[in-house]
């Protein structure tokens, strides 16, 4: 256990005991949703062990000393956990629970009512008039006669607006107005939306049209990328109607296989929809309160009025928006795009983000090109600049402008030297490590995914030991190297194809007179094991027993394990302004690949997956059918390919994916020597679909269209757009199939183009890089609205692994 220091205050968060009452279901999980974090200790709580989580909610169920709100998994056993404190309020005492997961009663995260919500047990805390609640257990300004005594199971909690009484006016509370005794409260009904619904929390689960709303947490019969898991911030629950992404009003993917999504019918609430602080000259974060009379777009075209229809057709009227200040012309952000923008007056232009200043003079988070920083941090990281956004858990980090689903004080403009740009982890207040506030409205803030820089292991080779000339018993040797393989002195002794060894001390078949137990005494060349005696950058190798070949390298696992996704070269992950891109750090994707002509002229990209296959685009191929056709070149950094670790192979076979589609697996002649600087990416788990919003990263040598970087291997990076949005009219207009993604930024400025097809589209997870796109099709490159279209890997992953099985 661990208590946290005063500066952590901001950002800690406890959980407190609340008294649902909790009705049985076919799923006796149904009614709780999964949570991850710290919680509480030194207040009241019961526990006590059961053989799985379904087995706790029963006993909780059935438990008469209090009511069950929350499971907690530890390691193997299941406890029920009972403690008093709220999701959403900042405290100090926390105990760490690195190894849990938690189960937490959804009544908890909704700020809406049911009915006349006697079950409601959200945080607000004023009524209609605005008046401040007083706490349950006060007396003043007045003696109430409805305690957490009189009403034990009613939750009458801290100052919280609570239904004990069954008002029919909803929740209400006592005031801090001595004039005014009580007050109902100003809560949405959970069953109608306000604006467009963004907060929707009802139940509703059918379309307009009547379709049944697909469960968000199911792939049938519609793939989607909206996962629940890496979006709870959306409330994606159940197979409720809902809006992630900026639609008019709610909507769901239907159980119907001819009808992929659809809005649904929910009535606008009666009440006041929240208010908003508008801001007249400047924007915060994505600038969805700006309100100013700025009406032109950042290439100095005029903005469209929101009420026209020409000369661009579009739904962002203020009857779709009726909370987003569309008026006029003037710039808005009506559906969570990075900052505000207009339609233009161009009819070649549809639309452009308008330059408006951002509040406290700060530069917009995604304008600069991300600094390469270090890989690992100093001291408490305080000075760290990197670019990990991933948080101990895996959580991805909130962007340090936003206040959503965390409101905190950690800005740009409160910490201008801490440089918390986008949502790259950072230590703006001298905590122990980098940390984020999380996406996740469960989990406040965790430290990062990032070492300390003196936790590292070291690379540095130990020294070479010198070998006696007789030979030596290596059976208790690792059969493994370390850096290049010099100090190796395993039993390996053939090559990577399979070839035996010719002893060092042997001219036949191979005269050679350069590498000898004479000549070179002390590296290990006895028998006709593989050794590095020349210190080649792509490890150990030996004289071949075939006459065709006189010597070829062998295949020996690196100490540390090479493992795909994770290079030893960490990249820079550059998200900046490929074309837009910035050159990477050699040999930071080692399984990129150049698909090369006869002529060693590149063309296309390629993605190694094993030692002796490669992933690309079909449409690569269209040259010719021929194997002898194609050359690859793996382990380089320049397209000139003049790195001593460079390794060419010819292709032995081509089996194209099934027709209509855009890959293709090319067998290698022989397989490649895996090592720091060419190694696989790792495949991604049949039918995985990216969430919406994932970082992902293409890397290629193709056309830069004068961006600069010709020559070297470039990178850039950006979100997956979910297909359904980029379907749309304005994007791609229904083009892209369900075997195939969208990644990229709408505005334009980054993409893959020309000479990087066939390449690889990673995502990074886990401290791992997964191959999810194989890089396809776009209308032209790094046009706005135009995002990139990719094939989705992990369609076909049966198919890859049976091809390489059966060939």
């Amino acid at each position: 256990a661990c208590q946290f220091s005063d500066m952590e205050v901001h950002k800690a968060v406890l959980l407190f005991i609340l008294f649902p009452i909790f009705s049985h279901s076919a799923d006796v999980l149904e009614a709780y949703i999964k949570t991850d974090g710290a919680w509480i200790v030194k207040l009241p709580k019961s526990q006590y062990t059961a053989k799985t989580v379904e087995d706790c909610a029963v006993k909780c169920n059935k438990e008469t000393s209090f009511t069950c709100r929350k499971l907690l998994h530890y390691h193997t056993n299941i406890y029920h956990i009972s403690i008093m404190a709220s999701l959403k309020h900042n405290e100090v005492f926390l105990i760490c629970c690195n190894e849990c997961i938690e189960f937490l009663l959804t009544e908890y995260l909704l700020e809406c009512v049911n009915g006349i919500g006697m079950d409601y047990r959200g945080t607000k805390s004023k009524t209609k008039s605005g008046k401040a609640c007083q706490r349950w257990e006060g007396t003043f300004p007045h003696v109430p006669n409805i305690t957490p005594k009189t009403h034990p199971k009613a939750d009458l909690e801290s100052n919280f607006c609570r239904n004990p009484d069954g008002d029919q006016g909803g929740p209400w509370c006592y005031t801090t107005d001595a004039g005014k005794r009580w007050e109902n409260c100003d809560i949405q009904d959970c069953e109608c939306m306000q604006c467009s619904g963004e907060n929707y929390r009802g139940k509703i689960s059918t379309t307009a049209s009547g379709f049944t709303c697909q469960r968000w947490d199911s792939q049938k019969p519609q793939n989607h990328g909206y996962i629940p898991s890496a979006l709870p911030d959306k409330y994606l629950e159940e197979n409720y109607c809902r809006n992630p992404d900026g639609e008019p009003k709610p909507w769901c993917f239907t159980t119907s296989p001819s009808k992929r999504w659809e809005s649904c019918n929910i009535p606008r609430c009666t009440t006041e929809p929240p208010t908003i602080v508008p801001e007249l000259t400047c924007a915060s974060g994505e600038g969805s309160s700006y309100r100013g009379t700025i009406a032109v777009t950042v290439s100095g075209k005029t903005c469209q009025e929101w009420s026209s229809q020409i000369p661009h057709k579009h739904a962002r009227t203020s009857e779709n928006y009726p909370c987003k200040g569309l008026d006029k012309n003037y710039c808005r952000n009506p559906d969570n795009e990075r900052s505000p923008w207009c339609y233009t007056t161009d009819p070649e232009t549809r639309w452009e983000y308008c330059n408006v200043p951002s509040c406290g003079d700060q530069p917009r988070p995604e304008e600069p090109v991300i600094p390469v920083g270090e890989e690992c941090y100093e001291g408490d990281g305080s000075s760290y600049r990197g670019a990990m956004s991933e948080t101990v858990s895996g959580k991805k980090c909130q962007f340090w402008t936003s206040m959503e689903p965390h409101r905190h004080s950690k800005t740009p403009q409160s910490f201008p030297k801490a440089d918390l740009r986008r949502n790259l982890c950072r230590n703006p207040d001298g905590d122990r490590a980098p940390w984020c506030y999380t996406t996740d409205p469960s989990v406040r803030w965790e430290y990062c995914n990032i070492e300390r820089c003196d936790n590292k292991h070291s690379t540095q080779e130990p020294p070479i030991k010198p070998t006696k000339v007789v030979p030596t018993d290596t059976s208790q040797e690792t059969d493994c190297k370390i850096g290049n393989g010099a100090s190796y002195r395993g039993p390996t002794s053939t090559t990577l194809t399979g070839v035996t060894c010719q002893a060092w001390s042997s001219m036949t078949p191979h005269q050679h007179a350069s590498f000898t137990p004479e000549s070179h005494p002390d590296k290990g060349l006895e028998s006709n094991q593989c050794r590095n005696p020349d210190s080649d950058v792509n490890g150990p190798w030996c004289y071949t027993t075939d006459r065709n070949k006189k010597w070829d390298y062998c295949q020996i696992p690196d100490c540390d394990g090479l493992k795909c996704g994770q290079p030893a070269v960490k990249p820079k992950r550059c998200f900046g302004r490929i074309v837009g891109g910035c050159i990477s750090k050699a040999h930071s994707w080692p399984w990129q690949i150049s698909l090369r002509t006869r002529s060693r002229i590149h063309f296309c990209g390629g993605t190694l997956i094993d030692a002796q296959w490669v992933l690309t685009a079909a449409h690569c191929l269209e040259r010719s059918e021929s194997p002898s056709a194609y050359k690859i070149v793996l382990g380089i950094h320049t397209e000139r390919a003049t790195e001593a670790s460079k390794q060419d192979r010819d292709v032995s076979k081509i089996i194209k994916g099934p027709d209509g589609t855009d890959i293709a697996l090319l067998k290698l002649d022989r397989p490649a020597l895996l090592n720091d600087k060419v190694l696989p990416a790792c495949l991604p788990e049949k039918d995985y679909i990216v969430p919406s919003n994932t970082e992902c990263y293409v890397t290629g040598w193709g056309e830069t269209q004068g961006t600069g970087g010709e020559g070297f291997l470039k990178e850039t990076g950006f979100p997956v757009i979910e297909n359904k949005v980029c379907n749309r009219a304005s994007f791609l207009n229904g083009r892209v199939k369900e075997h195939e993604m969208c990644a990229g930024n709408i505005e334009g400025g980054t993409d893959s183009c020309q000479g990087d097809s066939g390449g690889p589209l990673v995502c990074y997870s886990q401290n791992t890089f997964v191959l999810q796109g194989v890089t396809s099709w776009g209308l032209g490159c790094a046009n706005a609205m135009k995002p990139g279209v990719y094939t989705r890997v992990s369609k076909f992953v049966s198919w890859i692994e049976r091809s390489i099985k059966e060939n």
